[in-house]
């Protein structure tokens, strides 16, 4: 028999198709095959999404215990690879996405297919872009989208068919395995940006931004991302029971590397938004709210944001996700507590204004007083010039006074020294001719005696001037002898005649 997908030739051998050919009835619908199965199988872009077909293979031999997938050769190769301590995670993807199809053309030379170990049942290796004769007996085609990894994205792979499970993770870590590729689990390494043409059925994908994720906790969401859909303002009561609404916006990021592990721990990130941080922020503002009061929440804002800021970072690091940023968009009021804020707030704008009247008050007060000095500036310079003047001159009459006090100073002490030196050198004068004379007299009296010494001496001062002749008292009676020698002896009496001295000493004169 020859089926197309119009009509069928030839004649059948069943008895019920031989009654529908009788009737010309006979189908491919009664093969149970549809128009489309008996068409050339072509696999091309379906608009601007790129496609691949599943391969499910309807005769065959049996899947091994436990597999979910026929690859042909199993996992064999890549026991082999890891065997070579040189393997990287990279190379082995690269052998896990590559495809055997060219060992039995595609699945359309079925015998070479079934001869190189094919099984029934879901096949590993999909197709890709082209046409292929495919028989609808045996080989069954489901168009599927292709797996594609944009920029600042990763791919986490969770595979259901491979080798046994062998964690990788460490004791450390309790939320799952994680392992190499071309095992069951979570692949240590994810894919990367690309497109790939890997099996849907058999290795889930779990797309991870490696981008700032930004949520935003209100009725706006996203329009990268619809991670945040079912975020609502969170709502919470101040210690006075006053209600609040408050829009929320949190940046977190998930770094390539540690992406495996954040899906191990969560799952997807959905369920990381949703189920982790949903229930984290709501409770952090939930629980700060109620500890303040209404005004103080108001007052310190930036302290409840940097407190929510360590608290959500403290928090995510548990589970491996980094906290860029925290950040309250808006708060709601209620209304009782905005018409108090209103007036309070008119309150201090009017203490304001009455604050800077006053200062312009002052302002004024202090610009008037400056207008008068500047008035008066002339006579403010003319006063300070007098009172530099008079400094100046009496500082000049103090030197010139210091001055004469120098002069006269040094005047006197010249004069007293002179002074000084004009009387001892008339001392020593008068010293030096007092012992010339005595040693004159010395010498005349050893040459007349003792009165003729005198005599002489008297007659000498009589003739210096140091006696006055005439005498000043009148002696009467005797003879002049009588009358010399009283004159004489009052000068001698007087000081004004010396006698001559022997010895030092004044001789002796007789009485009578």
């Amino acid at each position: 028999m020859v089926i197309t997908a119009r009509e069928v030739f030839g004649v059948p051998v069943a008895p019920e198709l031989q009654a529908l050919a009788a009737h010309r009835e006979l189908t491919p619908a009664a093969f149970g095959l549809t128009p489309e199965r008996l068409r050339v199988m072509v696999i091309s872009p379906h608009g601007d999404r790129d496609v691949i077909g599943l391969v499910t293979v309807l005769e065959g031999e049996p899947l091994p215990s436990g597999d979910l997938a026929s690859r042909l050769g199993g996992f064999g190769d890549i026991t082999a690879m890891e065997a070579s301590a040189d393997t990287t995670d990279a190379e082995i993807i690269d052998v896990l996405l590559g495809s055997k199809n060219e060992l039995h053309n595609n699945y359309q030379d079925f015998q070479a297919f079934l001869d190189a170990g094919g099984r029934i049942g879901l096949q590993h290796d999909p197709l890709l872009y082209g046409a292929y004769l495919l028989n609808p007996f045996l080989v069954m085609v489901e168009l599927v989208p292709m797996l594609v990894v944009n920029q600042g994205q990763v791919a986490v792979i969770k595979a259901f068919v491979g080798l046994p499970t062998l964690d990788t993770s460490g004791t450390d870590f309790k939320f799952g395995s994680i392992v190499r590729p071309g095992h069951r689990g979570i692949w240590q390494e994810p894919l990367r940006t690309g497109k790939y043409a890997i099996n849907p059925r058999i290795y889930a994908a779990e797309l991870v931004p490696t981008f700032i994720l930004t949520l935003n906790w209100a009725n706006l969401m996203s329009t990268a991302h619809d991670l945040d859909a079912r975020l609502e303002p969170i709502v919470g009561k101040s210690r006075e029971g006053f209600v609040f609404t408050i829009d929320l916006q949190v940046q977190i990021h998930v770094s390539d590397g540690r992406a495996p592990r954040v899906i191990s721990m969560v799952g997807t990130m959905l369920n990381l938004v949703n189920e982790v941080l949903q229930s984290a922020v709501g409770n952090h503002f939930r629980n700060t709210l109620q500890a303040l009061e209404a005004i103080r929440f108001i007052e310190t804002r930036h302290e409840v944001q940097q407190a929510a800021f360590t608290a959500i970072t403290q928090y995510l690091a548990g589970y491996e996700v980094e906290t860029k940023g925290v950040y309250i968009q808006d708060v709601v009021f209620p209304p009782e507590l905005v018409e108090v804020l209103t007036h309070r707030e008119i309150a201090n704008q009017q203490r304001a204004t009455y604050e800077e009247q006053q200062r312009a008050e002052t302002v004024r007060v202090q610009m008037e007083k400056a207008r008068g000095t500047a008035d008066m500036q002339a006579e403010l310079a003319a006063a300070a010039v007098s009172v530099e003047i008079s400094g100046n001159k009496a500082k000049a009459r103090e030197a010139e006074a210091g001055g004469q006090a120098a002069y006269v100073r040094l005047t006197g002490q010249a004069e007293a020294d002179r002074t000084q030196a004009v009387g001892l050198a008339e001392a020593k004068a008068t010293e030096a001719l007092g012992l010339a004379r005595a040693a004159g007299f010395q010498a005349q009296r050893d040459a007349i005696g003792d009165v003729p010494t005198a005599l002489v001496a008297l007659a000498n001062a009589i003739a210096e001037g140091k006696i006055n002749i005439v005498p000043e008292v009148l002696v009467t009676g005797g003879s002049s002898l009588d009358g010399l020698a009283a004159t004489l002896m009052r000068a001698l009496h007087e000081g004004k005649v010396s006698l001559p001295q022997q010895d030092g000493k004044i001789p002796q004169q007789g009485r009578g």
